[in-house]
């Protein structure tokens, strides 16, 4: 993601208005790591600037995900994922506390794919499931946990 003075600019070249509520949703996701949720990046502005509204947050993420400012991700767990790192990378997602990172795997271009025969891959995006360092010291987050997605496709650039 660009930086929040050049969000600013490309945000008024392509008409859009940049107010004070945008500027600081471009400073919060400005270098996020951890793949903020509409209602997390929400929370935070409101810490900072009381009175902005879901609306404003729900609408910037819009726009910076249509202008490839962001990379929108639903991982399974019922909330998309905004992903400031437009990059080549790929996720893992820990299934007791949804926590998500980036990850970067060696040569995924050259992966050998069956079954995609007349298909034309332009995308792919490789998520690993399991449990985080932290959640792992905890006894019951060891224990596979139902989920409604196993191995559903997502987005995201091919290496």
């Amino acid at each position: 993601m660009r930086s929040p003075a050049e969000l600013s600019s490309a945000f008024r070249e392509s008409g859009l208005k940049v107010t004070p509520q945008r500027q600081l949703l471009f400073r919060l996701l400005h270098d996020n790591a951890t793949h903020p949720t509409a209602d997390a990046l929400y929370a935070s502005a409101s810490q900072q600037m009381p009175g902005i509204s879901l609306r404003t947050v729900y609408q910037t993420l819009t726009d910076l995900t249509s202008m490839g400012e962001l990379q929108s991700f639903d991982f399974g767990n019922g909330a998309t994922r905004f992903d400031p790192n437009v990059g080549s990378h790929h996720h893992v997602v820990c299934r007791s506390c949804h926590e998500v990172a980036d990850v970067y795997v060696d040569a995924a271009a050259d992966l050998d794919v069956a079954g995609l025969e007349g298909f034309t891959i332009d995308r792919s995006d490789i998520v690993f499931h399991g449990v985080c360092a932290r959640c792992s010291a905890t006894p019951h987050a060891t224990t596979p946990q139902p989920t409604s997605q196993t191995n559903s496709p997502t987005t995201g650039d091919m290496p």
